[in-house]
């Protein structure tokens, strides 16, 4: 079984699915876990994945580019 997973935070993914069933699963070669992170598809200098909401307002949204592009490539490799 081959797991894809969407995150700006691949490192707590990695570290988080090594304990438990998931993690034994792993070890025995039964499944697969592969953290996307949307940052590698940034489009611009910093890898940027966030922006401001549109009307203004506090915090902040993903941005749709990154997203998309991450999760088209976490299907791909599925």
């Amino acid at each position: 079984m081959r797991i894809e997973v969407v995150t700006l935070f691949p490192e707590f993914v990695s570290d988080a699915v090594r304990f438990g069933v998931l993690g034994r699963a792993i070890q025995r070669g039964q499944v697969t876990v592969n953290p996307t992170p949307p940052r590698e598809f940034g489009d611009d200098a910093h890898k940027t994945v966030d922006d401001r909401p549109y009307g203004g307002g506090p915090g902040m949204v993903v941005k749709i580019e990154p997203t998309r592009t991450s999760i088209r490539a976490a299907k791909a490799r599925l």
